[in-house]
């Protein structure tokens, strides 16, 4: 089954206002952490492009003491989750969330490593070109844009639920659905950003792993 969004749940624990539990969270964060442990830089800073409910920046940041997080979601309920979350579990590497839309201008111009986690398939097509051109822009040489979600592939059969989710998507809302990795792979190149890893994960889901070349 694909893993894709499920409707929010209420955070496990004490009672936190605002405070949200994503399910899918909890089957593809080690999936993820596996990955970007060996390709992460050592120290730095990782921004987190549509954290979510914030368990994935909690989850990463608890797990890379080195490396500072700042998570980011354009949603207000989102960002509200995101903090109870930190402040439930007080991380000194764990930054206060920032209002961040991936299709506009960014609060922040550089960082390390740029991840984004579910968002390109539940967003208009013009917000993956923004977060390409920003990345191209924010990243070092070298430097690491991670997406994740359910993706197509050209000659690669798509898997019934991927279709069925994609479909699903698309009765939302006509600007949402599954991206091909060749069209990401297009719009990455304009930016200086180059594919570089093309991982399967569980679920029917892929790991993209471009890096800033120019």
């Amino acid at each position: 089954m694909t893993d894709g969004p499920e409707p929010w749940q209420p955070g496990s624990g004490p009672a936190i206002a605002g405070k949200r539990h994503a399910p899918a969270t909890l089957r593809n964060r080690d999936a993820i952490l596996a990955i970007l442990r060996d390709e992460l830089p050592a120290s730095g800073l990782v921004l987190e492009v549509a954290s979510g409910s914030g368990e994935h920046a909690v989850h990463f940041a608890a797990a890379l003491p080195a490396l500072d997080w700042q998570p980011t979601d354009p949603d207000p309920a989102a960002l509200a989750s995101i903090e109870a979350w930190r402040a439930e579990v007080d991380l000194p590497n764990l930054r206060s969330a920032l209002l961040l839309d991936a299709g506009q201008s960014w609060p922040m111009q550089q960082a390390s490593a740029i991840l984004c986690i579910n968002m390109v398939h539940i967003s208009p097509w013009e917000a993956t070109l923004g977060l390409l051109a920003r990345a191209g822009a924010a990243l070092p040489l070298g430097g690491l844009l991670y997406l994740y979600g359910p993706f197509v592939r050209a000659g690669v059969d798509t898997a019934p639920s991927n279709q069925m989710f994609d479909a699903s998507l698309k009765a939302r809302d006509a600007r949402w659905g599954l991206r091909s990795v060749e069209a990401v792979e297009a719009a990455a190149v304009a930016h200086g950003l180059i594919l570089d890893r093309l991982i399967d994960m569980p679920a029917h889901n892929l790991s993209l792993l471009l890096r800033r070349r120019d």
